[in-house]
């Protein structure tokens, strides 16, 4: 136990430059951009240059990048992500509303994905190179190549359109109906988890079976194990430590990918919330939607960093 509180308090530490590296970043572009924040607060008001000009004063915009960036970085602390030119309110407001539906896009995509990957990789590891195995690889193979986007539109058309059996658009609060919600985000869902889900399938395909060709997988089902258990109890525990940190790594595309499947979908997640800023120019909030989506990669990354450690006792025994 000690180990690991001491290795998670390095990774955490090492989250801290990386986090100011992100943010300088952001910072970088933002300021850089063709956006205007005072161009965006006086917004089709035709606002002189003194007021333009006065603007830029009062909200520091003068000041050299160093104390800006300091100033941005102390607001951020303080959880003040500055104020949308086009309603005047807070972007923490607007992010806040609409991340939750985001998480839950994404998450409920994640775990879509992780139970299609695994019934899919065990099942083909299982028959290697025997019919299952060989079309488990072709429908991975044709999912890697589809792109979400084009998964949405497909089952808007058979799915919702033509069967009728789910709403083309639209979002219904868990809190009100639940069957409507469900209903309302199966679609998106499965469209976004569908290519995460083909290229795990492979990943953890190619784990099992190294796995399965080791010595004491042999023994045990040698000394009478029923293969089910050796499978389940061991092969699976040691299998899917590399499909895990690969995990990692899809979340972030999952959080990439929910920007243009709430699109699709409209779904008043942050992807509609960016993407109405972007048509909007309202750079307070684009900033804000994407420091936001940043930092949730991170602080996944770090999850993913401590579930790995439980799993794999030799990382710890090196890592301490």
């Amino acid at each position: 136990m000690v180990a690991i509180v001491r290795i998670l308090a390095r990774r955490i530490a090492l989250l801290v430059p990386l986090v100011l590296g992100i943010v300088l970043f952001v910072f970088l572009v933002m300021r850089f951009s063709d956006s205007d924040p005072a161009s965006a607060y006086f917004q089709g008001a035709n606002p002189t240059e003194e007021q333009l000009h006065d603007f830029r004063e009062r909200n520091g915009l003068l000041d050299p990048l160093p104390v800006r960036y300091v100033g941005f970085v102390a607001d951020l602390a303080r959880g003040d992500m500055g104020v949308s030119a086009l309603t005047r309110a807070p972007v923490v407001e607007q992010v806040t509303t609409a991340l939750p539906l985001t998480m839950q896009l994404t998450f409920m995509g994640l775990g879509i994905a992780v139970v299609l990957s695994l019934l899919g990789g065990v099942t083909a590891a299982i028959y290697r190179d025997r019919l299952p195995d060989q079309l488990i690889r072709v429908v991975s193979l044709t999912g890697v190549a589809a792109p979400g986007f084009w998964l949405a539109l497909l089952m808007i058309q058979y799915l919702a359109v033509d069967l009728g059996w789910f709403p083309t658009s639209g979002y219904v609060n868990p809190a009100d109906s639940f069957s409507g919600w469900l209903k309302t985000m199966t679609l998106p869902a499965f469209a976004l988890s569908l290519p995460v889900a083909a290229k795990l399938t492979r990943i953890v395909r190619t784990a099992v079976v190294e796995e399965l060709d080791k010595d004491y997988v042999r023994t045990a089902v040698g000394s009478g194990l029923p293969p089910v258990v050796v499978v389940g109890r061991n092969v699976l525990r040691n299998a899917l430590i590399n499909p895990m940190t690969v995990l990692g790594l899809q979340v972030g595309y999952l959080l990439g990918g929910a920007v243009v499947i709430e699109t699709i979908f409209s779904l008043p997640g942050m992807g509609k919330l960016m993407i109405d800023a972007v048509k909007n120019g309202d750079p307070a909030v684009v900033q804000g939607v994407v420091l936001t989506t940043a930092f949730g990669f991170v602080i996944v990354n770090l999850v993913i960093d401590i579930l790995y450690l439980l799993v794999n006792p030799r990382l710890r025994g090196a890592e301490a």
